[in-house]
């Protein structure tokens, strides 16, 4: 399946980021009527971005260059100075006209989400691009000050947390309330056609589906022991994808949005899970160890309710051969989810098992203005705020954040997981994150040789560490 692995086609937030200055200037509606479902008198939208990486810097810039009517950036938080100031930096540069960030309203500290969200009015919209852990807590405060939410994925990291997030989206339901989930991959328009084809009985049925996310490491996948001059606590947010309580580790991390889109072409959620894992040569370049919490290598076998069996692959050595898409095969042909990435371009139907050119039934062609799923998805929260259309993408974020635990949670205690053994899952990995401050204890503790609790397949059934 070598001619799948492209990943020209692939799709990154960050990438989007210059782009998204070019289409800044689209960003009115003159003279359009727009119902008073925000806050400002002028149509103006407010944003607040909470959590300021690269995920959370592009999230701003994408919402800054929605077309769908007018928006300004008010406030910036984050549990880092350096952060906070370098997406100041660095958004006041790309939309100086869209920024109105003082340096009265750049936060910092584990309550600065509270102060950022304080700057906006009811029908304001709030960025969540922290790690995963916090989501819940944002989410409950964002509801309680009436604003609109986009956040950023996973949502959740265990069964207790998905079930808090559930509730938190009946009541954002409740208040009418538009919420948004950084899962692209449902706004790609050509994953979109490609939904419909299969659901038409383009492939015929499903029979098999497979992911792959299989590379070196990136982000925070590995950590060596903590340097003095920082706090545990502030540690492990830093290095969220290290540790499993803060994000799900690099299982639920990276390999979401393969799940999240697999999942959708089936038109099912998957019942249970039965996976592997393990850890290799765990050292940093310099012979340092790493003494994070992720395996190197998973591989998945999801099972749906009629026995298709969805397999994710995931690996994260250097020096290996990379694989990087999404198929899915049913009884009449194939389907390349994925051509590269996440959701890279362009999705294809074949008939049979084989994706030869002479055998291509359908490829994607994507309307113009539309290719940035990224964007798409910023374009289509803001028209449902604007039109008042009912548009809460929260409890589907929850239940693919879930699934994709569920995968991990069977590689890491060597069990079958069932989706309602891990939706009532009582292990929650770190509770009490609503009142955490910069004094409280790191939810998670080192052991004397300075590394964490890992998973050990076999010997702890129940829990993942």
């Amino acid at each position: 399946m070598s001619t799948l692995a492209n990943n020209k086609g692939g799709f990154s937030r960050r990438g989007f980021i210059n782009t998204g200055v070019k289409m800044a200037a689209a960003g009115a509606l003159a003279g359009a009527t727009l119902p008073a479902v925000h806050a400002a008198e002028d149509n103006t939208i407010q944003i607040a971005l909470v959590g300021s990486g690269g995920r959370g810097t592009g999230a701003a810039a994408d919402a800054l260059s929605t077309n769908k009517g007018p928006t300004k950036l008010v406030a910036i938080a984050d549990v880092f100075e350096h952060r906070a100031r370098g997406a100041f930096n660095q958004l006041q540069k790309q939309f100086p006209k869209q920024f109105d960030v003082t340096n009265d309203r750049l936060f910092v500290g584990f309550d600065a989400y509270r102060k950022a969200l304080d700057c906006l009015r009811p029908g304001d919209v709030a960025i969540f691009a922290s790690p995963p852990a916090f989501r819940w807590v944002h989410f409950a405060y964002a509801i309680q000050k009436g604003l609109h939410v986009f956040m950023e994925k996973p949502v959740t990291v265990d069964g207790p947390t998905t079930r808090k997030l559930i509730e938190l989206a009946k009541q954002a339901d409740q208040k009418k309330l538009k919420v948004g989930v950084g899962l692209m991959s449902r706004h790609s328009r050509a994953l979109q056609e490609l939904a419909q084809r299969i659901a038409d009985g383009q492939i015929g049925d499903i029979i098999l589906m497979r992911g792959y996310r299989v590379h070196g490491p990136i982000g925070y996948f590995a950590s060596t022991p903590k340097p003095p001059n920082i706090s545990e606590l502030r540690y492990q947010v830093q290095r969220f994808h290290s540790f499993l309580w803060a994000s799900g580790g690099c299982y639920s991390d990276f390999y979401i949005h393969i799940i999240d889109h697999c999942a959708w072409m089936k038109g099912a959620w998957p019942v249970k899970a039965f996976g592997l894992g393990a850890r290799h040569y765990r050292n940093a370049p310099d012979g340092t160890p790493y003494v994070d919490q992720n395996f190197d290598i998973y591989s998945v076998e999801y099972q749906f309710d009629d026995n298709t069996t969805f397999i994710m692959d995931g690996r994260c050595i250097s020096g290996c051969a990379d694989r990087y898409y999404s198929y899915a095969q049913g009884t009449k042909g194939l389907a390349i989810i994925s051509a590269g990435g996440d959701c890279g371009q362009p999705s294809r139907i074949y008939k049979g098992p084989a994706p030869k050119s002479s055998n291509l039934l359908w490829e994607s062609k994507v309307p113009p203005g539309e290719g940035n799923p990224y964007q798409n998805e910023w374009n289509d929260l803001m028209e449902a705020i604007r039109q008042d259309k009912p548009y809460n993408e929260a409890e589907r974020g929850a239940i693919a954040s879930l699934v994709t635990s569920m995968g991990r949670m069977s590689a890491h205690t060597g069990q079958e997981i069932t989706y309602e053994k891990m939706l009532n899952h009582e292990h929650e990995f770190a509770p009490g994150l609503d009142k955490l401050t910069d004094d409280s204890p790191a939810p998670l503790l080192p052991g004397p040789d300075g590394k964490y609790p890992v998973p050990q397949p076999g010997l702890k059934k129940d829990r993942e560490y």
